[in-house]
């Protein structure tokens, strides 16, 4: 069936229209967000930045002295052990799982540099993915999330716990 060239002509008209028409809200013209804090929340999903989707578990902070001797903290689900020589002198350690849709875990002071790797092991217990055969690794992330690097891991299926090495302090989240 061949449609005539005006036919299509009033088609085209009417589409535009009616596309003018839903994308304006108002007659005023468009203008920037009055301040920082009108502007949106960041809402990208853990998964297509490389982070395990979580649910969002309770705010854990655990503060902690360690000193020569090493110690094994514990926040949240998720464990630091720091090994004996580790530390030089005694430093108070302090260890947040944040409330995220990611499984991860915050160290204050950051930057601190161990002379032995401490191990850390986080659980993804509460991420819905976390049983598919994909190996899950630690990242190194900022604060905001965005990874820097990934760290070499030991993924159990078993339990929904991923280990690492680190050699500082930073904040690290469960990746695929």
């Amino acid at each position: 069936m061949i449609r005539s060239p005006r036919f299509i002509r009033l088609l085209a008209a009417c589409l535009m229209l009616a596309t003018g028409l839903t994308s304006c809200s108002t007659l005023e013209a468009p203008t920037a967000p009055a301040s920082a804090a009108a502007k949106a929340p960041d809402l990208r999903l853990p998964i297509l930045s490389g982070l395990l989707a979580c649910t969002a578990q309770p705010y854990a902070r655990t503060v902690q002295e360690v000193g020569p001797a090493g110690a094994t903290i514990r926040v949240g689900g998720h464990v630091l052990v720091i090994p004996r020589g580790a530390l030089s002198r005694s430093v108070t350690i302090t260890a947040e799982s944040p409330s995220d849709a990611v499984a991860s875990v915050r160290f204050q002071p950051e930057g601190l540099r161990f002379q032995r790797s401490a191990t850390l092991t986080l659980d993804y217990s509460n991420c819905p993915a976390g049983r598919l055969q994909i190996l899950k690794r630690v990242a190194y992330t900022t604060d905001g999330l965005d990874i820097l690097s990934f760290l070499l891991s030991r993924d159990n299926l078993l339990t929904m716990k991923v280990s690492a090495d680190l050699e500082h302090f930073s904040r690290y989240a469960v990746a695929w």
